[in-house]
């Protein structure tokens, strides 16, 4: 900056706590608007049901107690269920591994829980290694190829729908998602912000690490 002294001019240094200042200003609010147009699109998707004839419809797994499904995880299951008796797929994928402490898997869980509601033995494939979404969607794409299945319906929460099918996608899966909307998540704010929350911060992780938590 030129400044006027007597018949001289002089330059003078800028102050830099105005230009730091601005940048962090300008830095807040870039983050402030990724957060929430990630949020719009975690929303956004999770009330698009996309349901259409495929190949296989997949459930994603959620918390089991000894073999018998949690209320999140039964509400996905119902509407998998559904889908399948309404002739959408004639293969049903469920997914899920074993937390420490388990006697038994996700997916066996859900399989004997389908398997009690109509669904052939025959027609449901397992998946039962994963921990995380990343991994089970890796699981399922190998799944896939194994039995020459080329597109899927998949089915979560709400919330969940955005990373499942973006990480689907990732994983060269002709992805579909039909949102469980009877999921007791939906029905308490407290946990739907949470969720949502889990779900910002999860799709954050993916794309800068290419993880999931």
């Amino acid at each position: 900056m030129l400044v006027r002294l007597g018949g001289q001019v002089q330059e003078v240094s800028r102050p830099l706590s105005g230009d730091l200042g601005r940048l962090g200003t300008i830095a807040v609010l870039g983050v402030a608007l990724v957060l929430g147009y990630t949020t719009f699109r975690v929303w956004e998707q999770g009330t698009r049901d996309d349901q259409r004839p495929a190949d296989a419809i997949v459930v994603m797994g959620a918390a089991q107690y000894d073999g018998r499904p949690s209320p999140v995880f039964q509400a996905r299951l119902d509407h998998a269920i559904e889908l399948y008796q309404d002739g959408i797929a004639p293969t049903l994928v469920v997914t899920g591994g074993k937390a420490a402490g388990d006697r038994t898997t996700e997916a066996e869980a859900a399989r004997g829980y389908a398997m009690r509601h109509g669904v052939e033995a025959d027609d449901i494939l397992v998946e039962d290694e994963s921990r995380t979404t990343l991994a089970s969607i890796h699981g399922v794409s190998a799944l896939m190829d194994e039995h020459e299945l080329e597109s899927a319906l998949f089915v979560s929460d709400p919330t969940h729908m955005l990373r499942v099918l973006r990480m689907a996608a990732d994983a060269g899966i002709d992805a579909r998602g039909s949102p469980t909307m009877t999921s007791p998540i939906e029905q308490d704010t407290a946990a739907w912000v949470d969720a949502v929350a889990h779900e910002v911060g999860g799709l954050g992780v993916y794309f800068v690490t290419g993880t999931s938590p």
